[in-house]
């Protein structure tokens, strides 16, 4: 019973810890367009044109890393891209408020 209790117990921790887990580019990728959309909503400021068009940018290249993924590697990519463009939409909507 004890060794059924551990095998389980061992299970359950190390499910968490495996790798398809830890990359969740969809959601990275759906909450940078969801700040692109959230800024395109607003007035923009003519400076942060530029960085909505440049996260859209960074939105595409995320895709096509988690898509074409053939390592890791390419999932971080995804991920790094995807938060970067999700950081500069942020800011045009923060330099465009009033």
């Amino acid at each position: 019973m004890k060794r059924l209790l551990f095998a389980i117990c061992a299970a359950m921790l190390a499910v968490p810890a495996s790798p398809a887990f830890a990359w969740n580019c969809p959601v990275q990728i759906r909450a940078a367009e969801d700040a692109i959309k959230k800024a395109e909503a607003m007035h923009l400021a003519p400076e942060a044109k530029g960085l909505v068009e440049d996260a859209k940018r960074m939105v595409a290249e995320a895709k096509k890393h988690h898509t074409e993924a053939r390592a890791k590697i390419d999932h971080a990519n995804a991920m790094w891209k995807a938060k970067a463009a999700q950081a500069e939409a942020e800011a045009a909507a923060a330099i465009s408020t009033p």
